[in-house]
């Protein structure tokens, strides 16, 4: 008789959930996937996740399911993926699907909730007046939009720039997520109550949320006010202080220095 050792069953067990994983990506529109990896073993398995830095004292999230990733995916591949997307309802009213743009492999990630009238118009996110406060945390922080990556949880813009509704958060989130993957980013700065609520799964005021790392599948997540609130508040306000204290902790986490800043009374 043969038998197997508990090694063995695992890489099993291992295998056929990857198979099934991959079965799935198929059917929701993933092109390319070769036929040897649909039968590949586990011996070369990538980690299933990132692990998250010890010590940072981030809250879990109910996002509890690691994510396998046998083969990576290009951005130009998932953009490809998604083609003219009529997959819920906002294919039908948008200009251009606004994908995301910036750094391949960055360290930081922001996320907002959904492209505007100016990103609508010119299929990139964060170029209007929100764009430009983005712009200037950015720059406040040392870095450009080159070396970052910027995106939304949503690729089209919602009618009446309305926050994003439950299934087409639903239907657009694995094209997020497939994003993510694919950078592999240090960390994630959710801007806004829509982009942070919907990653985090959680129905929590941003005010709450804010001022601490969260987890996104192994990454350290920090949500934030979002750029469209400062302009309404100001741009000396208390809530772009608020702001300028959590994109210290990002600095401090990704090990980079943390620019000497003093509000102006």
């Amino acid at each position: 008789m043969t038998t197997h050792s508990p090694r063995h069953s695992v890489q099993s067990h291992l295998a056929a959930s990857l198979t099934a994983y991959l079965e799935d990506l198929q059917e929701s529109g993933l092109d390319g996937i070769p036929l040897e990896l649909m039968t590949a073993t586990t011996a070369a398995m990538p980690p299933l996740h990132h692990t998250a830095p010890a010590g940072q004292g981030k809250e879990s999230a109910m996002n509890d399911e690691p994510v396998v990733v046998e083969k990576h995916e290009s951005l130009e591949q998932i953009r490809k993926s998604l083609g003219e997307c009529q997959r819920c309802k906002l294919g039908a009213t948008r200009k251009s699907l606004v994908f995301g743009v910036g750094n391949p492999t960055a360290r930081l990630v922001f996320v907002g909730e959904g492209p505007g009238a100016d990103e609508d118009t010119q299929g990139e996110p964060f170029v209007g007046d929100a764009g430009k406060m983005l712009n200037r945390i950015i720059a406040a922080m040392e870095l450009t939009r080159e070396e970052v990556y910027i995106c939304n949880v949503v690729k089209c813009r919602p009618p009446q720039n309305r926050p994003p509704e439950a299934d087409e958060v639903t239907t657009c989130s694995p094209f997020l997520l497939r994003q993510i993957q694919s950078i592999k980013p240090e960390v994630i700065v959710a801007l806004g109550s829509s982009a942070a609520q919907a990653l985090l799964q959680i129905k929590v005021p941003i005010s709450k949320l804010r001022g601490k790392f969260h987890d996104f599948h192994g990454i350290p997540l920090m949500p934030t006010y979002h750029p469209s609130y400062l302009l309404r508040t100001g741009g000396n306000s208390d809530s772009f202080w608020s702001v300028w204290e959590d994109m210290t902790q990002v600095l401090q986490l990704l090990k980079l220095p943390v620019p000497n800043k003093s509000r102006n009374k």
